[in-house]
């Protein structure tokens, strides 16, 4: 029965089927099966689906359609995670955000997920961050990686504010800063001081490991 409940919950993601990746989810708690296997399942999926995509055989509406399935099924699963009392091995922390003046979220949460798949502990801020959420969020969580998204070259500049905050709280040398978003290029996040960049979720991913030198 386990077997099948984790196929199931790793075909959910693939086919991009949020409701059906909650309910396996679901089953998956009932059925006993410990969190971190269930947690492989959607790994493995979400990983096969980025892998696609970075071979150009998936794109963009798949990538945000397996995100979207991971995240119907994760609160369940952390929630398993909690009372069971285990603790999952953590790569790193990492907090997120859409810059202040930006409502975009679909490229910052698809980067979110994909980074908690990987085995990071994410903390999201949500989107339309101002600064000094940003600079609180870095003291409270002790991140290695700030990561920030703007879509909009009106509201790029953030990114900027955010670096030279840290900077005057004496926070930038403890964290490593990436940017992205329709808005970020190469040589923007060179601009802004940030530590790395990618174009694309999957990529992302590469980046925090990079930084980190994981």
């Amino acid at each position: 029965m386990e077997a099948e409940v984790l196929q199931q919950l790793r075909k959910a993601i693939l086919d991009y089927n949020s409701e059906a990746a909650a309910q396996w989810a679901k089953h998956a708690v009932e059925e006993g099966i410990e969190p971190l296997v269930a947690l492989g399942a959607l790994t493995d999926a979400i990983r096969e689906v980025g892998d696609g995509f970075g071979r150009g055989d998936l794109w963009l509406p798949d990538l945000v359609g397996a995100a979207d399935a991971m995240q119907a099924a994760m609160p369940t699963i952390e929630d398993a995670f909690q009372k069971s009392g285990t603790r999952r091995e953590s790569l790193g922390v990492v907090v997120i955000g859409t810059v202040f003046g930006d409502i975009h979220t679909i490229g910052k949460s698809m980067v979110a997920t994909m980074l908690t798949a990987e085995g990071f502990e994410v903390h999201d801020l949500g989107i339309n961050v101002p600064v000094a959420k940003f600079v609180e969020a870095v003291k409270s969580y002790k991140p290695q990686v700030l990561a920030m998204s703007a879509l909009l070259t009106t509201t790029a500049p953030e990114a900027k504010k955010v670096v030279d905050a840290l900077k005057e709280e004496g926070l930038r040398e403890g964290v490593k800063v990436m940017v992205g978003g329709g808005a970020i290029t190469e040589g923007f996040a060179k601009s802004v001081g940030a530590d790395g960049y990618d174009p694309t979720a999957p990529g992302a991913v590469g980046v925090a490991r990079m930084l980190l030198g994981i």
